[in-house]
């Protein structure tokens, strides 16, 4: 099995910044077939949102959700299943437990989709 360790999360004041991480460890041959990573959201009351995903490929394409496109940046370590969501400029909407979320696909044909326990950030003065 794969496990992911988020990290990072906490209470900022609106306009502030906070970085998370996400970590995933366990078996070699299935963190290998991970091809995906990214982060979702779920504030009280709301269903689960994508915020952000990267490709773990040479090409790290990124996708980030139009909410917070210019003030959230993916990125990840290359060559490793770490990532990283940089939040800049939080406003209280924001406010919400964020999920990791790693994917792909084995060479045999098996689905992997794997979550983390989820870290809170609170967005507030």
């Amino acid at each position: 099995q794969v496990q992911l360790k988020e990290s990072g999360g906490g209470l900022v004041q609106p306009g502030g910044s906070l970085r998370l991480s996400c970590d995933a460890s366990g078996s070699s041959i299935r963190i290998s077939s991970i091809n995906y990573m990214g982060w979702h959201r779920q504030a009280p009351g709301k269903k689960r949102e994508l915020v952000a995903t990267i490709t773990l490929g040479d090409s790290g394409t990124t996708h980030v959700a139009d909410s917070v496109k210019g003030r959230f940046t993916i990125s990840r370590d290359y060559g490793m299943r770490t990532v990283y969501l940089q939040m800049n400029n939080l406003k209280s909407e924001d406010t919400a437990v964020y999920y990791c979320n790693a994917w792909g696909s084995t060479a045999w044909g098996a689905q992997l989709d794997y979550w983390g326990q989820g870290t809170q950030v609170t967005v507030s003065s």
